[in-house]
């Protein structure tokens, strides 16, 4: 029964450690939280969903061209929501609030162009299952955790050993030097954004093979729990975002397994507070002495 809970926790919390490394990655350039990007993670299920349905096109190239129009997604909302509000240096909150409108706009457009009940999502890899005694594992979740394992891998490869990877970087630690020597900040941010959003979309679409199913408000929850991973591993920090996602999976599957189904998000979260409790900059973020 344990192991069982585990695999179903670790499944989930590689969705949540991809839609978290969107927040994170946002927060370390821009200190922004990005409160659209669960309303994001959402609209890539829903056109990788409508691209199969509509158009009749076959699963991977629904998956590639949806992923693709979700990542210029995340470039629109910062060209037409953000970049306006850093060009004239308004306060961190007027472009936090602006991505919560962003967030209830294309809840609602969704809504609108799709209706608001739940759409069925094709089983799309009907590969069966493994089972190992009582453990039954199936290949979908493995599918599942390896593609988040590969995404975090060539994540980490693009911003540890690329060009673009470096100018992330020295964004993140300071624009105003990064601009000095010769880094294109506005490229920077907008590949952030991209990258982010693509990563959430692959999270959506796996959520809606797993369970079946989207629904206009299924990145409402998703989100939270995204920048909840995000914060408890340590806002702005890779690993961080990683871990955290899978200790809320495991923690949620836990609590329903265990204790009641109605308390596993009440779960999660009580876990996120008493580690900020304990340590205020997350399990894996370290204190920033800020010089003046």
């Amino acid at each position: 029964m344990f192991f069982q809970q585990l695999i179903n926790g670790l499944t989930l919390g590689s969705t949540y450690a991809l839609t978290a490394v969107g927040y994170t990655m946002v927060f370390g350039i821009l200190e922004l939280v990005n409160f659209s990007h669960g309303a994001v993670y959402m609209f890539g299920a829903f056109v990788v969903l409508m691209l199969m349905t509509a158009l009749k096109l076959n699963f991977m190239l629904a998956f590639v061209i949806g992923v693709i129009i979700t990542g210029l997604l995340g470039i629109t909302i910062d060209k037409i929501c953000l970049f306006p509000l850093r060009k004239k240096k308004a306060p961190k909150v007027a472009s936090l609030i602006s991505t919560i409108g962003v967030s209830i706009f294309i809840q609602n457009l969704v809504m609108l162009v799709w209706g608001s009940e739940t759409k069925n999502f094709p089983l799309v890899l009907n590969l069966g299952s493994i089972n190992i005694g009582s453990l039954k594992i199936s290949y979908l979740q493995i599918i599942i955790m390896m593609i988040a394992v590969v995404l975090m891998a060539a994540l980490t490869i693009i911003i540890r050993k690329t060009k673009i990877g470096k100018a992330m970087r020295a964004t993140a630690q300071n624009m105003e030097a990064a601009k000095l020597m010769g880094v294109n900040v506005n490229f920077v941010i907008s590949f952030t954004f991209f990258l982010g959003a693509s990563l959430a979309a692959v999270a959506g679409v796996l959520v809606g093979m797993y369970y079946q199913s989207v629904d206009p408000m299924m990145g409402f929850m998703a989100g939270l729990k995204a920048f909840a991973a995000a914060v408890l591993g340590g806002i702005g920090v890779l690993p961080g975002a990683i871990l955290g996602g899978l200790i809320i999976g495991v923690s949620e599957i836990l609590a329903a397994g265990y204790i009641h189904a109605g308390f596993r998000d009440a779960i999660a979260f009580g876990i996120l507070i008493a580690v900020l409790i304990i340590r205020p900059t997350g399990l894996l973020g370290k204190k920033v002495q800020k010089k003046v």
